[in-house]
């Protein structure tokens, strides 16, 4: 079961990376990120009102957010860092390269992922699943001699080295969700990450883009950032309720997870018409392969 939701997540992910490049296409990269915080925050904030005033009614359902003490709000404050930081780098990165480009490279997040489950949770491959990992690294390698042809250089180009960042970022972010899953409630986490999400970026923006805003890329409002909030909010809460799961290995949950890629791949390529389609459909092919080794080789 924690397998079938992991894909659901990974399409609820490809939809949201589509609205999240649509959003930041000539646009302020800092208030389109607050701004789908804010909106996330929104569809969620109704769940701990509800659930502290009608408890009895709440914890028969998903949607319950029980009391949480400081400890954990302390573990969930960690989480926004972390996550945020990723989002940075990864928000910056999709401005400014192709998303053929970006998301393939995100979908590597999983090979670090990988390596700290075998460290820190002692998780443990068979040589098929090792296989898998050779086959998507190669497909990453493969992906930077693309990347040349269109002038971005992985070696020497800062928002290639954005995007690597919120990948292991974001990796660090998915081995702390198997921490937090066994230790808090899955909603809590996910509510109140969010919460104090929506307040480091309104700091950010109101000191750190506001007073620059008129010599910067102007802030445009989009109904996609309204998809973006929508579909991430979806995706992680499915997420979170598959990696709940005591049988779930988090290893292949988040390798499941960045399957989305295809959609994104998929959409980028026909709508966005961005170049070296054919090659890059082989590199991301070879990344699939590599997923579908690990998975088959559990």
């Amino acid at each position: 079961m924690w397998l079938l939701l992991g894909a659901l997540s990974a399409l609820l992910l490809g939809i949201y990376d589509v609205a999240k490049k649509v959003s930041l296409q000539k646009n302020a990269v800092i208030p389109v990120l607050f701004s789908s915080i804010v909106i996330s925050c929104l569809i969620l904030s109704p769940l701990p009102v509800l659930s502290h005033y009608l408890p009895d009614t709440m914890k028969g359902t998903l949607l319950y957010v029980p009391p949480m003490d400081g400890r954990a709000h302390f573990y969930i404050l960690l989480k926004s860092l972390l996550v945020l930081s990723s989002w940075l780098f990864g928000y910056f990165a999709m401005k400014h390269l192709p998303i053929t480009i970006v998301t393939p490279i995100e979908a590597t997040r999983p090979l670090w992922t990988l390596l700290g489950a075998l460290v820190i949770f002692s998780e443990r491959l068979s040589p098929y699943q090792w296989i898998g990992v050779s086959v998507t690294l190669i497909s990453f390698y493969l992906f930077s001699m693309v990347g040349k042809k269109e002038g971005v250089v992985f070696h020497n180009n800062k928002w290639v080295f954005f995007i690597i960042l919120a990948a292991l970022t974001g990796a660090a972010s998915g081995l702390y969700d198997k921490f937090l899953m066994r230790e808090f409630n899955r909603v809590g986490v996910q509510v109140y990450y969010l919460f104090y999400q929506a307040i480091i970026m309104g700091i950010i923006t109101l000191f750190l883009w506001y007073p620059k805003r008129k010599t910067s890329t102007p802030f445009q409002w989009r109904y996609s950032i309204i998809g973006i909030s929508v579909f991430l909010t979806l995706a992680d809460f499915v997420y979170f309720f598959a990696l709940s799961d005591p049988d779930a290995m988090i290893s292949l949950l988040s390798t499941v997870r960045r399957a989305g890629v295809v959609v994104s791949f998929s959409i980028g390529a026909f709508v966005f018409r961005e170049k070296n389609i054919k090659v890059k459909f082989i590199c991301l092919a070879g990344v699939i392969t590599g997923t579908l080794i690990l998975l088959l080789g559990k």
